[in-house]
């Protein structure tokens, strides 16, 4: 082991050159979680990278998918599901692809595709037009709801302010001369899904947007919404609900607005909590099998279960009940919440989510995730572990059973639900890493990280020499969105070890000394030597 000096100027590279003994077991976590991160890490750079080889080659766009949709962009699922996880996997692991070919994709986009105003329509590569040669509006909304919802949302929490972002905002003022509920049903009772989606959608874009901006219009529009779904109807009776996503998003747009409402206007809040409460109690009690999993369709009138299918979103429904714990200290919401947490790894491993697709994989993981960022369990780790080694494992044997071209790259399964692997991936790896990032990013490094306590544990190590910098994680919550609390939310990327920009920071180990948190957000600079692995602790010295 060599002792290193560390002068705190940005010219001076920290270099690390210990053997990776094994004696610390803190440290060898660290070591191990720097060994799956950089499995995924390498997963969703090769999933970008095979799915851009499919690109049209006139408009740059990606397919809806490698099949029946070879010939089609659209925002609902090229764009929504796809598209937003290559540009995230770049951003973190290929800057030069992210700075060309992903901003290049974007212009292209609202180039090629944008029809009402702003707002997106199918658009096809062998026309070189839109798809439908009618304007059929119901379908540009639900696409339009979609790209922001599932994918420009995720890109704005983790990018924050961005050419994303500002598609997305451009479309929803557009979208509001469109539409501003989803209605088509004319009972009380009789529920759509579809709107219950684009509406919950909305929701979820406009309270974070609100926060994000500060306007407050983003805010009045997602009231009357919430008037509608909570004042004016009874969800609590409704005789087909779905709880399964194209349905359950309603579930968690409507906490997110209450969130906004409790810190900006209590008193509409106070107006909207008895209903808010009739839902959700009437969920818990009849649409949950005795583990605390959802059933993907039931009649809250009669508590008929009306689809016995198991919600491989789970946790999206749950992040609601978390958030109006967090806000109002309701205990048997957490209580709710724990029932799975302490179930899944004794019934839900290797789990038929969605016929084997990754996709029901990813969104169930991504559930545990966001969870056990707020109620750490040893089961519900252990269940996230085995499962990201078995939705992996599908990207490598999926379609050996066929003779499709795309065998034996980084396909997964050849559809647009392939982003969502690389979004629940890319998410499991942060955990790893516990939001530490590199740059430049390269394959044949290791870096991971354990959190005990308030101490951080560092581990690093390469094949061959590498400099650059170790980056660290910030409150995006705060920083990007400027949210009130960080409540659990579809889609987000959680924050694991965030360091505060007005703090400073100790670090000991292979790199000592004191460095502000604006210093490590940034990046130190740091070197390892060929086969050499770095050890550090940090741990906060002040605020």
């Amino acid at each position: 082991m060599k002792s290193i000096h560390i002068v705190l100027l940005a010219s001076i590279l920290c270099s690390c050159t210990t053997d990776h003994s094994g004696e610390d077991p803190l440290f060898n976590e660290a070591y191990n979680n720097g060994i799956a991160a950089n499995e995924g890490f390498r997963r969703c750079l090769e999933f970008t990278n095979s799915w851009l080889e499919h690109a049209d080659s006139s408009s740059g766009l990606i397919p809806e998918n490698l099949y029946g949709g070879k010939d089609t962009w659209n925002a609902h699922n090229s764009a929504a599901d796809n598209y937003p996880f290559m540009v995230l996997s770049s951003y973190l692991l290929d800057k030069t692809l992210y700075e060309t070919t992903m901003h290049q994709m974007l212009q292209s986009e609202i180039r090629l595709t944008s029809r009402l105003n702003s707002l997106p329509d199918d658009y096809s590569f062998s026309k070189q037009d839109f798809v439908r040669e009618e304007l059929d509006t119901a379908s540009i909304v639900f696409g339009t709801s979609e790209y922001m919802k599932d994918g420009l949302i995720p890109l704005t929490e983790y990018l924050g302010p961005s050419p994303w972002s500002d598609r997305m905002i451009g479309m929803l003022n557009d979208l509001k001369q469109v539409v501003t509920i989803a209605r088509n049903s004319k009972s009380d009772r009789q529920w759509n899904p579809r709107d219950d989606e684009i509406n919950g959608e909305l929701l979820q874009i406009l309270s974070r947007i609100y926060w994000m901006t500060g306007d407050s219009d983003y805010l009045h529009w997602a009231t009357h919404i919430g008037d509608y779904y909570l004042l004016e109807k009874r969800l609590d009776q409704a005789e087909r609900i779905r709880l399964r996503d194209h349905g359950c998003e309603i579930i968690a747009g409507l906490s997110e607005l209450y969130v906004a409402l409790k810190y900006t206007e209590p008193n509409k809040a106070i107006s909207y909590q008895p209903a808010l409460y009739r839902i959700m109690d009437r969920i818990l009690e009849v649409g949950r099998n005795a583990d605390g999993m959802f059933y993907n369709e039931v009649n809250l009138l009669t508590g008929e279960i009306l689809n016995e299918g198991i919600v491989d979103n789970w946790g999206y429904i749950y992040n609601a009940y978390y958030t109006l714990y967090l806000l109002e200290n309701k205990q048997d919401y957490r209580q709710a919440v724990l029932q799975p947490l302490q179930k899944v790894n004794r019934g839900y491993r290797d789990f038929d989510w969605e016929r084997g697709s990754a996709d029901g994989f990813a969104d169930a993981i991504e559930s545990g995730i966001n969870l056990c960022n707020r109620e750490p369990n040893p089961d519900l780790k252990a269940w996230i572990d085995s499962e990201t080694s078995v939705m992996w494992s599908l990207q490598d044997s999926s379609y050996q059973q066929r003779a499709a071209p795309w065998m034996n790259s980084g396909i997964i399964e050849g559809w647009h639900g392939d982003g969502n692997f690389a979004r629940t991936s890319l998410m499991y790896c942060l955990w790893k890493t516990q939001d530490l990032t590199i740059g430049p990013w390269r394959e044949d490094v290791d870096f991971g990280a354990v959190q005990e306590n308030e101490t951080l544990y560092i581990s690093l190590t390469a094949e061959k020499d590498w400099e650059g910098l170790l980056i660290f994680g910030k409150p995006r919550h705060q920083a990007l969105l400027h949210l009130p609390i960080d409540y659990p939310r579809i889609n987000q990327f959680p924050e694991w070890y965030s360091v505060s920009k007005n703090s400073q920071y100790r670090l000991k180990g292979e790199i000592r000394g004191t460095y502000s948190g604006e210093e490590l957000q940034k990046g130190i600079p740091i070197r390892l030597d060929k086969e050499e692995t770095c050890h550090i602790e940090v741990t906060i010295h002040s605020k």
